[in-house]
């Protein structure tokens, strides 16, 4: 089962008026990273308010050079392709996706293939905070390098939140230990195959044979004698 987890930074919150700074993209496969991403900053094509470079660091100086969403837009489709897209708060993510999209004369991205992990926090925990850090320190899952928002680190925060969610870091009927997350994000070669081990005889001592007759001579009619 392919998910991808996604995440953007915009440069305000009215996507009709503010444009998306960068976006990421994290595959995963049975609800594990398989370590095939999509991240690109976006030139904006505005000035990015001084508010939202203290959120995530992104000034017009870091953006030089960046490509236009509509110069990305068809890599981007094509990553995420028709997979279920798990997304923080997602009415904002694709709200935001759309109206580039839109800009690009590329077709809008429906609502209904986005899964919202506010909702998914809230169901589970009612009341409780939802956002982000929030669910991190519920979880035990370190944070403490975000120290500003990001696309690519949030999107891999959210891998693991997500996991969470649905119920915990041990996957599928395996009750052994578990891959430590992180080495699921970083996984880039496949795990080598085991090594068959020739078959090891293990024939009976003498005194097992003869145990094993003279059990059997005590039977009536022993298949074991014809």
């Amino acid at each position: 089962m392919r998910e991808i987890v996604l995440d953007t930074e915009t440069t305000g919150l009215d996507p009709k008026t503010q444009r998306i700074v960068e976006i990421a993209c994290i595959e995963l496969v049975n609800h594990l990273p398989t370590g095939q991403k999509f991240h690109t900053l976006l030139d904006p094509e505005m000035e990015v308010p001084a508010e939202a470079v203290a959120v995530h660091g992104l000034s017009n100086a870091k953006l030089a050079g960046a490509p236009l969403f509509s110069m990305v837009a068809s890599e981007f489709l094509e990553f995420i392709g028709e997979s279920k897209l798990v997304i923080h708060n997602a009415e904002f993510d694709i709200g935001f996706i759309n109206a580039e999209l839109r800009r690009a004369n590329f077709e809008r991205i429906p609502i209904t293939r986005a899964l919202d992990t506010v909702q998914m926090a809230r169901r589970k925990f009612p009341g409780a905070p939802a956002s982000l850090d929030a669910l991190c320190k519920r979880f035990g899952i370190d944070n403490t390098h975000r120290t500003l928002h990001g696309a690519l680190l949030d999107s891999e925060l959210l891998a693991q939140v997500y996991l969470e969610l649905l119920g915990g870091r041990q996957v599928g009927m395996a009750l052994g230990e578990t891959p430590s997350f992180g080495a699921a994000l970083e996984l880039s070669a496949p795990v080598p195959a085991a090594v068959a081990r020739a078959a090891r005889a293990f024939s009976p001592s003498e005194a097992e044979l003869a145990a094993h007759q003279a059990a059997v001579a005590k039977i009536k009619n022993a298949l074991w004698n014809v």
